[in-house]
């Protein structure tokens, strides 16, 4: 298991333009791999610009190898925001580094990602949401939580044809077979969504190892009463284990804990730290 950036921290990040604007994010991230796992094939990345998970390919040759590659890559982007393209060129090199290890097995290896990164659309800052797999992300705001990522999987396809439910799917033989993932020399192609900024957002991303143990109303349950990301990312990693932790479980939780306007001449995009938590 790989980790980028600071497991937990508070930053504020600063908007230049028109009309400038500060926001400050706090974060946590944590991870386990469960118990019956005999390795973490999850990797992570918590740090501005990028936040994400990637989740190494389950019965195949170094996944943990193929998920590292993937967050060091996109820990690679330095700037204060980012965009699709920057995402892209971080999985492109990632893939490389993936496919040098995959061609020493005859099954090859590869990974998901799923994440959130701070964008600039329209000249506001936003959420951009990136997907590959059946990694998630969730948006929990006013008392309500959305799953703002669709599953690249079988099981996910067979729901949107109608055939079964998502409750079947749960127990479905093919539940942990995936249509996308980053590796297998395959160029990775996320999906793409927009969220704008919010201040009183909290964004969970995390691997199926927590999904496959908690219903989204447990996520919820957790999301709405813990005060700090730090206390949410304990809960609902403790509560997966204690529901039976079959696999690798990883989440990362962001809050957007302000987002106001500011007064003083701001030349460029910058990042101003607040107390950061190691």
């Amino acid at each position: 298991m790989t980790q980028i950036g600071r497991t937990s921290a508070r930053v504020s990040v600063t908007r230049a333009g028109e009309h400038p604007r500060r926001i400050t994010l706090s974060w946590a991230s944590l991870t386990d791999k469960g118990n019956k796992r005999a390795a973490n094939e999850d990797s992570a990345i918590s740090e501005v610009p990028v936040f994400a998970v990637a989740d190494g390919m389950g019965g195949h040759s170094a996944g943990d190898v193929a998920s590292a590659a993937v967050v060091d890559r996109l820990g690679e982007i330095s700037s204060a925001v980012t965009d699709a393209g920057s995402i892209e060129e971080a999985l492109a090199r990632a893939l490389t580094d993936i496919d040098r290890v995959g061609d020493e097995s005859v099954l090859g290896t590869g990974t998901t990602v799923t994440g959130v990164a701070l964008s600039e659309i329209d000249d506001e800052l936003a959420w951009m949401v990136f997907n590959i797999g059946d990694s998630r992300v969730y948006l929990f705001s006013d008392g309500e939580l959305r799953q703002l990522t669709v599953d690249h999987s079988v099981v996910q396809e067979l729901i949107d044809a109608g055939l079964i439910t998502k409750e079947q799917a749960e127990h479905h033989p093919d539940s942990n077979v995936i249509t996308r993932a980053v590796g297998f020399h395959e160029k990775p192609v996320p999906d793409y969504s927009t969220l704008p900024l919010v201040a009183g957002q909290r964004i969970l991303i995390c691997s199926d190892g927590l999904t496959k143990e908690l219903t989204d109303y447990g996520i919820r349950h957790y999301l709405s009463t813990t005060p700090t990301a730090e206390r949410a990312a304990n809960e609902l990693v403790t509560a997966a284990l204690a529901n039976g932790g079959r696999d690798n479980v990883t989440v990362v939780v962001v809050d957007v804990e302000s987002d106001e306007a500011i007064t003083e001449p701001v030349e460029s995009h910058g990042l101003r730290r607040g107390s950061g938590r190691n």
